[in-house]
């Protein structure tokens, strides 16, 4: 790693990352970005940028994906954090070697296609949880259009030569200080702005379930002991930020259907999706991942949920 200061900048840092198995990039952080739009997160072409709120303060990473490495570079004053985690927010350490998927065709093609499909670990509890809460029971268009709205009027500029528009979220404290009608102008309601100020006020803790490791009934435990993060939102979270790869996301509105139609042909629930998914316990979100990249799309029809807009009722 190198690092060199630019006059009147923020300090660059640089490394190169070179895995020992295949990493896609794109597939691998994917499940970071939320939506096409959002500040945080930018693709340009063969490079990924995101804007970061670190334990140290805001840093940019730009990732380059070359033919056997990553360059990596970061800004600010979270650069060195943010540099330090490259090697787990690309995949080190998750291990799919105890996946067996051979026996289902769909899933054994779509290993096959996609070497360098990994589970990102980001560190970052709060950074995940706050988002995961904004998309609770509304759909991704509503969830995606309040963090943009919240993220470019509460966030900082990305430090470093970073993109136009590319905004750091808010810290714990930012998202705290978020007065409620702000809450209300970004189309969210009192019961979600209520459990994020509530994941704030107990953010550092919530921080060392990391050192319990990559997942397990004692993370999702102190991720569901804040009021409002269910189910859903606590394996939403432990996905990113711990790398938990045996936490579906049960209580999705969309997630029993497709994985049904992917694996039998027909629509389940939730019970129905989770016993699909019991022959691959341990592996349950690396397997929702293969059926989620490999293309596969359910048939298109039933009822649509109604996307509504309270923001100004």
């Amino acid at each position: 790693m190198s690092s060199t200061v630019a006059s009147g900048r923020a300090a660059e840092l640089h490394t190169t990352y070179a895995p020992r198995e295949p990493v896609h990039l794109h597939q691998t952080l994917r499940s970071l970005s939320r939506g096409a739009g959002d500040p945080a997160f930018r693709v340009i072409g063969s490079t990924i940028w995101r804007g970061v709120q670190t334990p140290l303060g805001p840093a940019t990473l730009r990732l380059e994906a070359g033919p056997s490495c990553i360059e990596a570079t970061a800004w600010g004053d979270g650069a060195e954090w943010m540099i330090e985690s490259v090697p787990e927010l690309l995949g080190e350490g998750d291990d799919w070697s105890g996946l067996d998927v051979s026996s289902t065709p769909l899933l054994a093609d779509a290993r096959r296609r996609l070497p360098g499909l990994r589970l990102t670990r980001t560190n970052q509890v709060v950074q995940m949880l706050v988002p995961a809460v904004l998309e609770q029971k509304v759909t991704s268009v509503e969830a995606w259009r309040a963090w943009r709205q919240l993220v470019r009027s509460h966030g900082t500029a990305a430090p470093g030569p970073a993109p136009a528009g590319l905004t750091v979220p808010p810290d714990a404290a930012g998202w705290a200080r978020i007065p409620s009608w702000e809450w209300h102008r970004a189309g969210v309601g009192p019961q979600r702005s209520a459990t994020i100020m509530r994941v704030c006020a107990v953010a550092a803790g919530l921080e060392r379930t990391l050192a319990l490791g990559r997942g397990g009934d004692e993370i999702q435990k102190r991720l569901r002991s804040v009021v409002g993060v269910g189910v859903w939102t606590a394996a939403e979270t432990s996905q990113r930020a711990h790398g938990d790869a045996d936490s579906p996301s049960v209580g999705d509105y969309h997630l029993p259907a497709l994985v049904g139609w992917a694996l039998i042909g027909e629509p389940v629930d939730d019970d129905g999706m989770l016993e699909l998914l019991e022959p691959w316990r341990g592996h349950r979100e690396r397997v929702m991942r293969l059926i989620g990249a490999s293309g596969f799309r359910k048939p298109r029809f039933g009822a649509r949920m109604t996307i509504q807009d309270h923001r100004f009722h």
